[in-house]
C-alpha cells in the first residue's frame, strides 16, 4: 500500500484501476503500463510547491512535511506521514492514493513516477494523457470520434484537468461501455512536473520537465514562453505604463503586501516572481512594505529580477523598470507555528526614493520563553523627493502571536499590540505612514491607539483585502495604510486594493495549479511629490553592477 511497489506485489487498489474487479493482478504481469499511468507524488523528494498540489496541503503543512522528513532522514512508508503536524490519519486517507515513498537516491522500491521514466518509449505509443491531448491526438484513440474529442477538450477547459480516468464518463457521449474500451489507451497525469511545450501538442512526447521550483535566474528554460503546469499561458493585465502623474501633478505610489510565508524557494517559483514583479511595474508601485518573509534573503530575489529581467514578461515590460533596492529587518518581526518571520521594504531608487535608516522597534516585554509576545514593527525613514517619510511596517496577524504567548492572558496581548515604546515613537515622528497586515479591520477598538495619534486609515472597512481562487472578491479587511495628519494633506485621494494579475499557472492551488501568491492583496495609495518626476529621476544615478550598498540595503 502507498506506492511501495516491488516485484510480485499486487497493484494498490485505486479507483482508476479495475474498480469493478476483485482480482489482484501481479506487478510481474505485463500490466506495467497501467501501473505507471497513475502518477503519484514521491513525498521523499517533493518540494514544498509540489506537496501543495495535494488536497488540503497548504504551505504551512508542506513546510511541516519537509521539516519532519529532514529530521527522520526520509519517510520509510506512507503511513509515517500521519505523524506530521497538520496531516493526521484523516487527511492521510484522503491523499494516500496520490502519494508514494521511495528512496531519495536509489531503491528497489520504485514509485510509479520513477517507473514512468523506464517505460517512456512504451508510453509514447500505448498511452495518452487526456489532460494535455489535443482533439487530433484524441481521435487517434480507437472509439473516439471528432465530436467526442472536442467534447473532452471542452470539458477540460470548463472544469479543469481530469482527476482520474473515471471522470471521462462525465463527458458527453462517453458512457461506461466506451470507457472500458479506451481505458488502457489513456492515462491521467496531474502535471506535477509541468510541461513547457507550447506548440499546441503537435509533437507527442512524454518527456518530463523540471518542477517550477527547480528553475533558477540563470536557467535557459526561463526564456521559454510562460506556460505553467496546466499548459495555460500566463496572462497579465493589459495596461499601459503609468505616467506617474495625477491631475497634472507628480505622484508616488506606496504599497503594502503580506507575501505569506515567503521563503527563498517560494520566491524562486517563476510564477510567484512574475506576479510580484509585474504587479509592481503594472501598478507603478515605487515603495513596497513586505511582511511575512520566513527567510531574509527571499526579498532580494524579487529585487534581482526587477533589475536584471530574467523572466520574459519582466524583460519585455514596455515602461522603465527602474533601479530597485531592498532592506530586510535584522531581527524577526513576527512569529508563525515553526519559527519567525521578517519584514522588509522594496523601492525604486530611480524615482527619487532613498533610504535614510531602518530598525526594528523593540518590545520591552518578553514571555517565559524569552520571546517577544507582541509583533515588532519595522521602522524606516525614506526620502521621497525633498520629503522625509517615516514608514512603520507592521505584521499583526491575529492568532500567530497569541498562540505563542502562553504566559500572557488574551487581554494583555490585545492591550499591548502596540506597546508604549511604539506609541512614543509614533508621537515623535513626522510624515508618518503605518502600513501592513493588522489582522484586524480598521474600525477595531484595538487600533484606537493609532487614532489617538491622529492617524487615519485609507482603506475603508468595506474594501476587502484578502483573496483566494475560491473567493476572488475577498471578505476581510485586514491590510491597511494609516497616515498622519501632515501626510493626509499630500494624499492624492487614490487608494486601491490590487486584485488583477495575482494568479499564475506555476503557483500551486491545493491539488491543482493557478493559485494566488498570497491570501493578501497588495494595497497601495498615492501621494503628491513636490518635484517633477523627471527631476526626481535625474537626482538618482543608476546603480552600476557591483556598487556597494549601505548596511541597511540588500
Amino acid at each position: 500500500m502507498g506506492g511501495n511497489l516491488g516485484c510480485h506485489r499486487s497493484i494498490p487498489k485505486d479507483p482508476t484501476d479495475f474498480s469493478n474487479s476483485k482480482r489482484k493482478f501481479s506487478a510481474a504481469c505485463n500490466f506495467s503500463h497501467i501501473l505507471v499511468n497513475q502518477e503519484r507524488l514521491n513525498i521523499n523528494t517533493a518540494t514544498e510547491e509540489e506537496l501543495m498540489t495535494l488536497p488540503g496541503v497548504n504551505r504551512m503543512v508542506a513546510q511541516n512535511i519537509v521539516q519532519y522528513r529532514d529530521c527522520i532522514a526520509g519517510f520509510k512508508k506512507v503511513e509515517d506521514l500521519a505523524l506530521v503536524s497538520g496531516i493526521g490519519a484523516g487527511k492521510l486517507e484522503i491523499i494516500r492514493l496520490e502519494i508514494c515513498v521511495s528512496s531519495r537516491t536509489s531503491s528497489s522500491q520504485h514509485s510509479p513516477s520513477s517507473l514512468r521514466k523506464d517505460f517512456e518509449p512504451h508510453l509514447s505509443c500505448t498511452g495518452m494523457n487526456i489532460n494535455t491531448a489535443t482533439p487530433a491526438q484524441l481521435m487517434s484513440i480507437r472509439g473516439i470520434t471528432g465530436k467526442i474529442a472536442n467534447n473532452v477538450v471542452e470539458y477540460r477547459l470548463e472544469n479543469g484537468p481530469f482527476k482520474s480516468i473515471e471522470d471521462l464518463v462525465r463527458v458527453n457521449h462517453i458512457n461506461s461501455s466506451l470507457l472500458d474500451k479506451i481505458r488502457f489507451q489513456v492515462y491521467v497525469e496531474r502535471s506535477r512536473t509541468p510541461s513547457t511545450n507550447t506548440n499546441g501538442g503537435l509533437t507527442y512526447t512524454t518527456k518530463s520537465h523540471p518542477s517550477p521550483t527547480s528553475f533558477s535566474l540563470l536557467s535557459e528554460d526561463l526564456d521559454l514562453p510562460a506556460g505553467g503546469p496546466t499548459r495555460i499561458m500566463s496572462v497579465r493585465p493589459d495596461v499601459e505604463p503609468p505616467s506617474g502623474m495625477r491631475e497634472g501633478k507628480a505622484v508616488v505610489r506606496v504599497a503594502t503586501w503580506n507575501l505569506q510565508n515567503c521563503s527563498c524557494e517560494k520566491a524562486n517559483n517563476p510564477g510567484i516572481k512574475e506576479v510580484v514583479c509585474m504587479t509592481l511595474l503594472e501598478n507603478d508601485i515605487k515603495l513596497l512594505a513586505v511582511q511575512d518573509l520566513v527567510e531574509r534573503e527571499a526579498l532580494d530575489k524579487f529585487c534581482v529580477e526587477l533589475n536584471q529581467g530574467s523572466l520574459d514578461s519582466v524583460r519585455k515590460w514596455r515602461g522603465p523598470r527602474g533601479v530597485w533596492k531592498s532592506t530586510v529587518s535584522e531581527k524577526p518581526t513576527g512569529l508563525f507555528n515553526k519559527g519567525v518571520s521578517y519584514s522588509g521594504f522594496l523601492w525604486d531608487s530611480s524615482s527619487g526614493i532613498d533610504l535614510k535608516d531602518a530598525s526594528v522597534l523593540e518590545s520591552p516585554v518578553v514571555n517565559g520563553n524569552g520571546m517577544h509576545p507582541h509583533p515588532r514593527p519595522y521602522l524606516a525613514h525614506f526620502y521621497v523627493g525633498s520629503l522625509e517619510m517615516t514608514m512603520v511596517n507592521v505584521h499583526m496577524s491575529a492568532g500567530a502571536w497569541e498562540s505563542k504567548c502562553r504566559n500572557h492572558t488574551s487581554e494583555e496581548v490585545k492591550a499591548h499590540r502596540l506597546t508604549s515604546r511604539i506609541q512614543d515613537t509614533l508621537k515623535a515622528q513626522k510624515g508618518l505612514v503605518v502600513l501592513g497586515d493588522f489582522g484586524l479591520p480598521p474600525q477595531s477598538s484595538e487600533l484606537d491607539q493609532l487614532r489617538k495619534e491622529r492617524l487615519s486609515p485609507l482603506v475603508p472597512p468595506n474594501m476587502f483585502t484578502n483573496i483566494s481562487t475560491r473567493s476572488p472578491k475577498g471578505s476581510l479587511c485586514l491590510d491597511n495604510i494609516w497616515v498622519s495628519k501632515s501626510l493626509k494633506k499630500i494624499y492624492a485621494g487614490h487608494c486601491l486594493v490590487v486584485r488583477e494579475g495575482l494568479t499564475n499557472p506555476w503557483i500551486p492551488d491545493n491539488w491543482s495549479w493557478g493559485g494566488v501568491v498570497s491570501d493578501h492583496c497588495p494595497v497601495m495609495a498615492e501621494f503628491y511629490v513636490d518635484v517633477a518626476q523627471k527631476e526626481l529621476r535625474n537626482r538618482v544615478s543608476v546603480v552600476e553592477r557591483g556598487e556597494s550598498m549601505s548596511k541597511h540595503e540588500r
